[in-house]
């Protein structure tokens, strides 16, 4: 009888029991849409992400084109008709000749200078002839003036020996003595005569020499100008681009032909101009193309801003990667900025909706629009500042769907 007594009443109160339970989910229930305002956004419309401690890179990436470094171009170095040995495309090698220029008038001013060089030469010589022989000249006058005076040294001793002998008069003696004078005179004259003359004949042969030395150097230079007439390439590369016809007839400091340097690639990428005060030489960077990356380095930024980007060029860390060409295309990447520990998110639409001034933090199915202030921002991840903490999970795309709601209920 108690059993059964004990049946009754259990029954009733398992009915009770489960209608209070129910009650009470439709009473949460209700409080959560009305505290939502009655919006409701399925899990699946949103991407959520976890408030984490970790690093944070920024870098930028874009698409960047093959330039080459050193491209040279070469110019005519004289007028005259053109012939190329090479077409565009060509592999060539340092020091091969691509071209040549068939100029007469400079191959006839050659001729013309060097003839006038070999006439100056032939002058030289011949006054180099002359001077030995005036000198010998003058050398010999003054070897006989020194003669003269000898004998007249001489003569003087021995009209002195007779005239203390009484063999001759004193009138010999002085005659002797006016004579041994002039030939003195006549001695310092010659040797005065002999140096002047090697002073004259010494400016002289410098002027000639000078003037065949001016001549010599101008033939040199027109040499060398005959020889430019056959243009080689400055480096070991290709052929880019033919700027003038064949057998044209070009005239002086004409662009001919550009030698693209393919040991000397860089890769330029057009960055924002919000990222060009934080590049600077020498940043790393990653350059890929065709399943395949090469670490790089930032070579130079340009200081000119044009349409709202700036210009970067990347080098190759390293020896530049085969089979590539200029102006193709590859993904470049720099790294501006590595931090570790940092308070940071997955970047999503929440970083440009709103200015990245709010974000709405999923709680029991309840997303909370809170205000954060947001810090360093990276390609996959930013930095909070505040109003987030760690371990919070944040809808970071798709929060539009909850419009201007401070709450809205998430449903699975």
């Amino acid at each position: 009888m108690a059993t059964d007594a004990r049946r009754r009443w259990r029954k009733p109160a398992l009915l009770a029991l489960t209608a209070a339970l129910l009650a009470g989910a439709a009473w949460g229930l209700a409080q959560r849409l009305g505290a939502a305002g009655g919006n409701s956004v399925s899990l699946q419309r949103l991407a959520v992400a976890t408030v984490e401690v970790g690093p944070l890179q920024r870098d930028v990436a874009g698409e960047g084109r093959v330039v080459a470094a050193n491209s040279p171009t070469l110019y005519a170095t004289a007028s005259g008709l053109l012939s190329f040995r090479v077409k565009a495309g060509d592999r060539v090698t340092r020091g091969q000749l691509l071209a040549e220029l068939d100029s007469p008038e400079l191959r006839a001013r050659l001729a013309q200078e060097q003839s006038n060089a070999d006439a100056q030469k032939a002058e030289l010589l011949r006054a180099q002839v002359d001077a030995r022989q005036q000198r010998s000249e003058l050398k010999s006058a003054l070897e006989n003036a020194q003669i003269d005076l000898q004998t007249a040294r001489n003569d003087l001793a021995r009209q002195t020996k007779a005239y203390e002998a009484g063999a001759v008069a004193g009138m010999q003696v002085d005659k002797a003595r006016d004579a041994l004078e002039k030939a003195r005179i006549a001695v310092a004259h010659a040797e005065a005569g002999l140096a002047m003359k090697d002073d004259s004949l010494k400016f002289e042969l410098q002027a000639k020499q000078q003037a065949l030395q001016r001549q010599t150097l101008l033939v040199q230079d027109l040499r060398r100008q005959v020889g430019e007439l056959a243009l080689r390439s400055p480096v070991d590369g290709q052929v880019g681009q033919l700027l003038v016809a064949e057998r044209a007839n070009v005239a002086s400091g004409a662009g001919l032909l550009t030698v693209i340097d393919l040991s000397a690639l860089e890769v330029q990428m057009q960055v924002a101009e919000s990222f060009a005060r934080e590049l600077a030489v020498g940043m790393p960077g990653e350059i890929s193309g065709a399943g395949r990356s090469w670490p790089g380095r930032i070579s130079s930024v340009s200081p000119e801003v044009v349409n709202g980007e700036v210009a970067a060029r990347l080098r190759f860390d390293g020896a530049v990667p085969d089979q590539l060409r200029q102006n193709q295309r590859l993904s470049v990447r720099v790294l501006l900025d590595k931090r570790d520990k940092v308070l940071g998110l997955a970047r999503g639409s929440f970083v440009e909706e709103g200015g990245g001034r709010w974000a709405y933090v999923l709680k029991d199915g309840i997303a909370t629009r809170r205000a954060v202030r947001l810090g360093a921002q990276g390609l996959s991840k930013v930095e909070v500042l505040e109003g987030l903490a760690p371990g919070e999970q944040v809808v970071i795309s798709g929060a539009q769907a909850f419009g201007d709601a401070a709450q809205a209920t998430v449903s699975p």
